[in-house]
């Protein structure tokens, strides 16, 4: 079979990259070099990694140069882990201690566009903003 190979290497690092919690994606600055390799972007999946804006690409490369770059995360953890520098917990922690700082500072900016947007209103126009 033709490319079958490359088929579940694409898949076993598709897993790899979701258990990092990363998803792969094109590139936003186009998708071959000019060698013609094409490229693969690594970004953050949904609601993990949170100090990395959602559209922050972290990695962009061939797949082999993901592989290994994939590797070198998982490597950079289980050394943090054997150091005993971080664990799950802690990680975890610190996660959604930043995840309700990203949700506060997005509150204060909502209510910031609210009362901007009140500031020059009438309490009857406001009212009817309200309803």
């Amino acid at each position: 079979m033709s490319g079958y190979k490359t088929y579940l290497q694409l898949q076993q690092i598709e897993a790899q990259a979701k258990l990092l919690g990363f998803r792969l994606d094109n590139p936003k600055h186009g998708y071959t070099s000019r060698d013609g390799r094409e490229y693969v972007a690594v970004f953050p999946l949904d609601d993990s990694l949170p100090i990395y804006a959602r559209d922050a690409e972290l990695f962009v490369g061939s797949f082999r140069e993901l592989e290994v770059w994939l590797n070198g995360w998982a490597k950079a953890q289980q050394y943090d882990y054997m150091l005993r520098l971080t664990d799950e917990k802690k990680r975890k922690k610190y996660e959604d201690k930043e995840r309700e700082r990203q949700r506060v500072e997005a509150e204060r900016l909502e209510k910031r566009k609210m009362f901007a947007a009140l500031a020059d209103k009438t309490e009857d126009q406001v009212d009817k903003l309200v309803k």
